[in-house]
């Protein structure tokens, strides 16, 4: 079996099976009546900071069998559009299947994404939020997809091969975007709120070029913009009306520290 072997297992989540399980829970919160979603935003930082802000919008969420996973390039190292195509990922307590057709389906719809392993090796922006998605769908398939620096249309080109795809599967089983990313970083904990809040603003509008726009001009240190652009664009092609900001927040409120800070982000696109 062609294997990702976990990457930061023991660092940006636990390390043993049981406190796995037990943190995801804590992280997951109260139990909801999950609801059908188009796609999600979700942080990536070390559970102890974003965990519960990723976790409120997961347990918010019906999560299906089928989930595409986008994240930054954090390491500069692959192909820009790079799609991990066969196997499984290790991770959390067990290991998650890689949807090997929904990923053929993908790179048949867009030459922007390539077959390729070594983006996502020493990255962990997918590896921590898939103990969390499993908790609640242990059934989990996924295709995890990291994107480099790519100018907008790239961008819009996954988005509408995301969205050519899903639309082809019955309206019960289409699979779940999420769009990875931290959102400005190392800012006092006031100085991140102002710099998020035009992005928070774009992509609550549903508009990756608006965001893209913004994310460059104002040098805001969302790591995770190019992903986003991607899923707004193929969420909107499949008839997105509203992304709901469902928890924001920094690592100020852990550390005790807010002069200088990580801020997160988790909205639900409806």
């Amino acid at each position: 079996m062609h294997t990702r072997p976990a990457q930061v297992r023991g660092r940006f989540y636990p390390g043993a099976p049981r406190e796995i399980e037990r943190q995801a829970l804590a992280c997951l919160g109260e139990s909801v009546d999950p609801q059908p979603a188009l796609a999600l935003l979700l942080p990536h930082a070390g559970w102890t900071y974003s965990g519960a802000i990723a976790g409120e919008a997961i347990a918010r969420t019906r999560i299906p069998e089928r989930v595409i996973v986008l994240c930054p390039n954090h390491t500069g190292r692959g192909a820009r559009g790079a799609l991990w195509s066969r196997g499984e990922w290790e991770c959390g307590v067990d290991r998650v299947a890689i949807d090997e057709p929904l990923a053929a389906a993908l790179l048949a719809e867009t030459a922007v994404l390539t077959p390729d392993d070594t983006a996502h090796f020493g990255e962990h922006a997918i590896e921590v939020l898939l103990p969390l998605l499993r908790a609640r769908q242990p059934q989990l398939r996924v295709v995890p997809i990291c994107l480099g620096p790519l100018p907008l249309q790239a961008c819009a080109d996954v988005g509408r091969a995301m969205a050519a795809v899903i639309s082809r599967e019955p309206a019960g089983e289409r699979p779940l975007i999420v769009a990875s990313s931290d959102m400005s970083h190392f800012l006092s904990a006031g100085g991140a709120e102002r710099a998020d809040a035009p992005a928070l603003d774009a992509v609550s509008r549903l508009d990756p070029a608006l965001l893209y726009e913004r994310v460059v001009s104002q040098d805001i240190s969302m790591c995770g913009f190019l992903p986003t652009c991607a899923m707004l664009f193929a969420v909107r092609a499949l008839g997105a009306s509203r992304a709901e900001l469902v928890r924001y927040g920094h690592s100020g409120m852990v550390t005790g520290d807010d002069s200088r800070v990580v801020a997160y982000a988790s909205f639900r696109v409806t």
